[in-house]
């Protein structure tokens, strides 16, 4: 297929010379320190998209990806800034093709990629802790989306790199600086986790049936055993009383 029928779907411009993160991208020891969370199937995944089934074109330092529609595009913007696109086979190059079958996989890649940009700007070369949680509303539940009930709604009004201070649902205040926001995620960096990136997404009902539901995605940086340890039961507590259906096959792309 030509390369006109890939259309752009998401584009990031990151701080970083164009070789350094190509690297990231093609180096699995790298890879492990944004794509995803921590997880047992996580070096499988790693293998699965990046190494096994990805024809990477060196001199075009474009990454296409066997089975998926999707592929990454570098172009180097000069003064150590990289721009990388996703770009998809029939898209339709706006929002509209965010629904329905396409929004999962979006929405993936776009938590991603952030965690990329946020790891190779704020932590080049640290290696990370994280934690995830996914989950419905309950059936018959009057509730809000993660967003929402988490009370980082409030963030989606200002603008990224804004600094913020707020109580979230698990009980933590917070504070930080916003880091990106979408029409369904919002990410923003929170020092008391070492600097690192809390990332909420929230899925409508079409794509989470009967009533949405959403996930959070917690990345931490030099905390010890205990503090990590404590963070992950806070929220876990908490997202287990909002979201207690589990959102069952979940695979991290």
């Amino acid at each position: 297929m030509s390369q006109s029928e890939h259309k752009p779907v998401i584009e990031i411009t990151i701080a970083a010379p164009i070789a350094t993160v190509w690297e990231a991208l093609r180096d699995p020891a790298q890879i492990r320190r944004w794509f995803g969370w921590d997880a047992n199937t996580l070096a499988d995944e790693i293998d699965y998209i990046f190494v096994d089934h990805v024809r990477p074109d060196e001199a075009a330092h474009i990454l296409a990806f066997e089975g998926m529609p999707d592929r990454f595009e570098l172009t180097d913007l000069g003064g150590g800034r990289t721009r990388l696109r996703l770009t998809r086979l029939g898209a339709a190059g706006d929002e509209s093709d965010w629904d329905g079958p396409n929004e999962d996989m979006t929405e993936g890649w776009k938590a991603f990629l952030e965690q990329l940009r946020f790891a190779m700007e704020h932590h080049p070369g640290q290696e990370r802790r994280t934690f995830y949680l996914s989950g419905h509303l309950a059936e018959g539940a009057d509730a809000d989306l993660p967003r929402a009930a988490l009370g980082v709604d409030a963030l989606a009004d200002l603008v990224e790199d804004a600094h913020y201070s707020l109580k979230v649902g698990p009980g933590d205040t917070l504070a930080g600086k916003v880091w990106h926001r979408s029409r369904r995620q919002i990410s923003f960096s929170v020092d008391g986790f070492g600097d690192g990136l809390v990332l909420v997404t929230d899925f409508s009902a079409q794509n989470r049936p009967p009533h949405g539901g959403g996930s959070v995605i917690v990345t931490t940086y030099g905390l010890d055993d205990a503090a990590f340890d404590a963070a992950h039961g806070r929220w876990a507590a908490w997202w287990k009383t909002n979201f207690p259906e589990e959102i069952k096959g979940q695979r991290l792309a």
